[in-house]
């Protein structure tokens, strides 16, 4: 009896239950990586004179996301400053005249600023913006010239619900969302004493929709909704004088006419829904004179918490409204010829109609698509560019047309899979057009161009090419030649002759430079500093290898940065499942060796310093060709793409293949948690805001589009929690305790946690306070590193 007592007092503690940890940071060598100054994000001017230099920080703080949030109809909001409560906030403007070389630190802005909403006035001599108080969101002005910012409100804007500040035409005053001064206090959830039952019915319509998060839930959510996005348009002009413009609404979204002579609003408008998020509340499209006065209702949307079943259902009625860019008030719209149901067959799917002043009426037909209709791009009278696009096949069509003659059969440009990359021909080359701000089609006589990223077989080199909108036939204008670097084209200046090109290589920051295809000169822009030089000498290589199929698969391959030549080491694979319906789209390679090495919270990138070989991106692909679908094999398509990513490590001696561990986020820790159950390839995992079980997302997820009692089976074998016995591996599980995204329930995390510590499973599950489906907190970022470390660091180095 002694001895036994003996062993259970010398017995190591099995720990079950919670650890009461404060954040804990990451090893000095991942915390050389983090803490780096970011370089500005960058606005330029059409003129190419000035570009405005966006300071921002590379991390908010716990407080920031400790800040009082509501969540409602989709939305996420601070109701004390009234603006979304996610809002990313810059901390600083300057401004560079391209012309001069000189950079300039914007004078007037206010202490410790933090900034949204960036908005240029039409003819870009100046930038609109919020600032955000511990108040509210006031109105500011940059003069891009002088470099000068300027106050010209107080704390009274309302940007609860977005598209907060607009412009004029003339640029002499700005059309803006501010607070209501009818709005009623809000109501404590908590505190609210209820008086009756919340009930939602239905009456035999079928409602498909997929598990959204932050909905209404009760009639205090109701009240507290339509307070918070109630707001009056108001004018205010250059020197901050206020005119009243529309009395209070739910304004959703506001846009000016090109020409200024009218303005669409859209109001939000009740029955609000339990089931759907605010975008599919009722709303009701109107246009005014820019005085203020109504001129016509336009579009009018009911509630939408039902549509047909499929990617490509859509609602019936006028739809895309939106006005035509190279007239002066002309409104174009879409409408569904096929019910909106795509089980529906049909020669058309959609049509499109244009409406003219004074807007009242039926449309006049331009157009029919073949596909869902995506989108126009203008040029004149005689020529437009359509788009559409099918899902279930991964067709994409372009179409010439002729606007002014709807009789004149509209020819097919492109038609090919969106997701053959090497075929993409490019996107059309836009200028801005007869009215400041709307851009319309880049034409040269009868040509038209194309920018494009240029993937093919041999390597990645972007081009230029022009299009005879005659004949259809291409020639090359320009295309990047280097191997060495990634030369991706921004804006081709079709009369100048000059690209705007962006130039990085896996060791240079990426820079803006000017190319002149004329005088062969490459004239420097920016000259941002490398943040990460720690990474400079990084062994990087783009990898293919085979999968037992044949297909080819691809992965960006980091080395140890302590790499010896014949030494194993441990491996961390990295990747997230895509959906292919062909092998040859599938087997496409589109990472570039190039590419910055570019660490940011969720990379992989940090383990070489720790001394193991990292591979990122792995390719792989879930293919389902003809009438079978990608998810009907989804598992053992998994299971092979990650044993070749092995094999091929294996066979060059580089790793250990007893000791990889998997990682992904998201639909990538499903993979993970599909991989760990059933296959023994790994030694570890990590799992970051997943989902596990797929009946709870019965209405489809991902790129699934049947329902659960379509294919129960297919949800059934595809849901690690339904496999919870098999696992045997040691898993990471992190969740932010507050995701919004549609599907990844914090509970998916800890039902899963709760049945694999039931299973005797080994496994951690750590929830991140106050953070969403991605992680922004720098003391929740540095945690996530210091747990993905210890986790390493234990199941793969046995430390």
């Amino acid at each position: 009896m002694k001895k036994f007592l003996l062993s259970l007092v010398f017995a190591p503690m099995v720990l079950f239950g919670q650890e009461n940890l404060t954040y804990q940071q990451p090893p000095k060598e991942i915390m050389e990586l983090v803490d780096v100054d970011l370089a500005p994000f960058s606005l330029i001017t059409d003129n190419r004179e000035f570009m405005v230099l966006v300071d921002r920080k590379a991390y908010k703080s716990i407080a920031e996301l400790s800040e009082t949030e509501m969540r409602l109809g989709g939305l996420r909001i601070n109701p004390k400053t009234n603006i979304g409560s996610r809002t990313t906030f810059y901390t600083g403007l300057r401004v560079m005249d391209i012309r001069k070389g000189t950079t300039s630190a914007v004078s007037g802005l206010p202490e410790n600023p933090r900034i949204a909403n960036l908005s240029w006035s039409p003819d870009q001599k100046w930038m609109a913006f919020t600032h955000t108080t511990a108040e509210g969101n006031e109105l500011w002005l940059l003069n891009i010239e002088k470099a000068q910012a300027t106050q010209l409100t107080h704390a009274i804007l309302n940007a609860n619900m977005g598209n907060v500040i607009n412009w004029f035409r003339d640029g002499k005053a700005l059309l803006v969302k501010v607070l209501s001064a009818e709005r009623q206090a809000l109501i404590n959830t908590q505190e609210a004493i209820p008086t009756g039952p919340t009930v939602s019915v239905n009456e035999g319509a079928k409602a498909q929709n997929r598990t959204y998060q932050d909905l209404l839930k009760n009639p205090v959510d109701e009240h507290n909704f339509e307070q918070l996005a109630r707001s009056t348009l108001v004018k205010v002009d250059l020197e901050g004088q206020q005119t009243a413009f529309l009395p209070d609404a739910l304004y959703g979204s506001v846009s000016f006419s090109p020409d200024g002579q009218y303005v669409m609003v859209t109001e939000v408008q009740k029955p609000f829904s339990y089931i759907v998020p605010y975008n599919r509340f009722p709303s009701e499209s109107s246009v005014y004179s820019s005085e203020g006065v109504r001129i016509a209702t336009v579009m009018q949307v009911p509630l939408t918490e039902e549509l047909p079943k499929g990617f490509m259902a859509t609602r019936t009625g006028r739809r895309d409204m939106a006005w035509r860019s190279d007239q002066p008030h002309t409104l174009v719209y879409a409408e569904a010829l096929d019910g909106g149901n795509p089980e529906v067959e049909a020669e058309f799917r959609d049509e499109v109609f244009l409406l003219e002043a004074p807007f009242t009426g039926n449309g006049t037909s331009i157009f029919k698509t073949i596909n869902r209709f995506s989108g126009i791009t203008w040029a004149n009278d005689q020529l437009a560019v359509a788009y559409d696009y099918w899902w279930n096949t991964r067709n994409a069509k372009v179409y010439f047309f002729n606007p002014s003659n709807p009789s004149q059969s509209p020819q097919v440009v492109f038609d090919r899979n969106y997701q053959d990359r090497y075929s993409d021909p490019g996107s059309f080359v836009t200028r801005t057009g007869p009215y400041a701000g709307f851009s319309v089609l880049a034409l040269e006589k009868n040509k038209a161009y194309l920018i494009g990223d240029g993937y093919s077989e041999e390597g990645q080199f972007p081009f230029v090419h022009s299009l005879n909108i005659n004949t259809l036939k291409t020639e090359t204008i320009y295309r990047s030649s280097y191997t060495d670097k990634i030369e991706s084209i921004r804006d081709y200046f079709v009369d100048e002759g000059k690209l705007l090109v962006r130039i990085e290589s896996k060791n240079e920051y990426p820079n803006y430079y000017f190319r002149d295809l004329k005088k062969g000169k490459l004239e420097a822009i920016t000259q941002f500093e490398n943040p990460f030089a720690r990474l400079a000498e990084v062994q990087k290589e783009v990898i293919t290898y085979t999968r037992d199929d044949g297909l080819e698969l691809s992965g960006t391959l980091y080395l140890p940065l302590d790499y010896q030549k014949g030494q194993q080491y441990p491996m961390i694979l990295w990747a997230y499942p895509v959906e292919y319906k062909d092998k040859a789209s599938a087997a496409q390679n589109t990472q570039n060796p190039n590419e910055f090495v570019y660490p940011f919270w969720g990379s992989p990138i940090y383990w070489v310093t720790r001394g193991y070989v990292v591979l990122d991106d792995a390719a792989f692909p879930i293919v389902g060709e003809g009438e079978d679908e990608p998810n009907d094999s989804f598992r053992p398509q998994l299971v092979a793409n990650a044993k070749a990513a092995i094999d091929a490590l294996d066979a060059r001696g580089l790793i250990d293949r007893n000791k990889v561990a998997v990682g992904g986020h998201s639909y990538g820790a499903f993979m993970v948690a599909n991989l760990l159950s059933h296959s023994n390839l790994f030694a570890a995992g990590i799992a970051r805001s997943g989902a596990y079980n797929r009946t709870l997302t019965p209405f489809g997820f991902q790129s699934e589009e049947r329902s659960y009692w379509d294919a129960p089976e297919v949800y059934y074998t595809m849901s690690p929690f339904m496999h919870a016995d098999k696992m045997k591996t040691p898993l990471l599980l992190v969740h932010g305790e507050t995701d919004n995204n549609s599907g990844t329930y914090p509970l998916q995390s800890e039902r899963y946690f709760n049945a694999l510590k039931g299973l005797g499973a080994t496994v951690r599950l750590v929830m991140l306070p106050k953070e969403s489906h991605g992680y922004s907190a720098r003391e929740s970022i540095l945690h996530l590193l210091w747990e993905q470390d210890q986790w390493l660091e234990k199941y793969l180095k046995g430390n």
